[in-house]
């Protein structure tokens, strides 16, 4: 389990960092990090860390395939633990350590 909190923390510092790094490339006129990256991490788990990064730098939030497709990939990925969870409890009877 902890090693899952590092990974999602992992990946989540690095969606921000690439959404921060691209908003600075942006206004200095040089080479950007493809929007394809940033669905990347979201996929990765990084969902939270992107979107947040996206909305403090105010960044790509005029995107409809951002500020839409986000939360439509956190919902499912929600949705898909839930799931995993009541699998879980359903067949061995107790709760994930």
């Amino acid at each position: 389990m902890k090693l899952l909190l590092i990974y999602l923390a992992a990946v989540n510092c690095c969606g921000m960092l690439a959404v921060s790094l691209d908003k600075w490339r942006a206004q200095h006129g040089k080479w950007r990090i493809r929007e394809r990256t940033f669905f990347i991490f979201s996929l990765l788990g990084g969902t939270p860390g992107v979107y947040a990064a996206m909305r403090l730098c105010h960044h790509k939030t005029l995107h409809k395939r951002f500020m839409w497709g986000l939360p439509a990939i956190f919902a499912v990925q929600i949705a898909l633990i839930g799931y995993g969870a009541y699998y879980w409890y359903t067949r061995f009877g107790f709760p994930v350590h």
